[in-house]
């Protein structure tokens, strides 16, 4: 096997941005770009037809032709940043948090090609005293004040509140803004499907409830940081109280989760991983409420 030359070599460069945001530029000399067009090119020859000649049998020069250059360049990188992308974050000892967004900045001919990758690691959690400030929430909720109406039992649903609002004020987690956008935009797609099963357009919806576009994506931003925060806060106590999921419970949830469609690329291990990491946070939601 042919040992790849240094000038062959990718490099990369990582800057972490203030809004959590983790930048990471890659540079790709166009020996290695070249070697991925050529495989394109081989693979999809299976599948153009070009005239005169048989499916799969034409001249890879020819294929090329048809190939537009759009798809050249987005099958060649499929080819290249999942391995440089791997060798990036080892190399740099990354924690990623989501898969990143690529953006081509540069794919001259005969020129090395550059692209930039968006994602973030995971912020650090620093717990604090959290369990003083939620026994001290949950217990002044529970407070019954002489000659007043007398409360009634607070329900499980509005004890989870008052802990998790808790947490939220003690604990202060700077959730990167890819982070919050991906959220944001899950919450938007979910909004717009519900709007057209109901046969209105997003014009309509926002005059009925007296919101414009940009209101909208304020509130789901708001509502997105909120809700990662209280998954990473959640998992962090889960963490330091080792709070863990025994198989017996993980198989019976699930069973239960059966009837349930299967998300787009859902594999079964996903989808347990899935459902194990919600049984934790549910668990380490009791651990709080036990601190009344």
């Amino acid at each position: 096997m042919a040992t790849k030359k240094v000038e062959d070599k990718i490099t990369s460069t990582v800057a972490k941005e203030s809004n959590g945001n983790v930048q990471i530029t890659f540079t790709i000399p166009f020996a290695v770009v070249k070697d991925a067009q050529d495989e394109t090119v081989a693979e999809m020859a299976k599948d153009v037809e070009i005239p005169g000649f048989r499916k799969g049998a034409a001249p890879l020069s020819k294929v090329r032709e048809k190939i537009s250059q759009s798809s050249l360049i987005e099958h060649s990188l499929g080819h290249i940043l999942p391995k440089a992308l791997a060798e990036s974050i080892e190399e740099n000892k990354l924690k990623i948090a989501i898969y990143p967004k690529f953006e081509l900045i540069k794919a001259n001919e005969n020129e090395a090609w550059q692209i930039m990758a968006i994602t973030c690691e995971l912020p650090n959690v620093d717990l604090g005293d959290y369990k003083k400030s939620v026994t001290g929430a949950l217990r002044a909720d529970s407070i019954i004040v002489p000659g007043k109406d007398e409360k009634k039992e607070k329900s499980r649903e509005e004890k989870e509140t008052t802990a998790l609002k808790s947490v939220l004020d003690t604990v202060k987690i700077d959730v990167p803004q890819i982070l919050i956008e991906e959220e944001a935009d899950s919450r938007l797609s979910k909004l717009l499907e519900r709007i057209e099963k109901l046969g209105l357009s997003l014009e309509n919806y926002l005059a009925s409830i007296n919101k414009k576009p940009e209101d909208i994506r304020a509130e789901y931003a708001t509502q997105a940081k909120e809700a990662i925060s209280i998954d990473l806060i959640l998992n962090k106590i889960a963490e330091d109280e080792k709070l863990s999921v025994d198989e017996k419970e993980l198989e019976a949830a699930l069973q239960m989760s059966q009837s349930a469609a299967p998300l787009e690329g859902e594999t079964p291990e996903n989808r347990k991983r899935f459902i194990e990491a919600i049984l934790r946070r549910r668990k380490a939601l009791d651990f709080l409420l036990s601190l009344a």
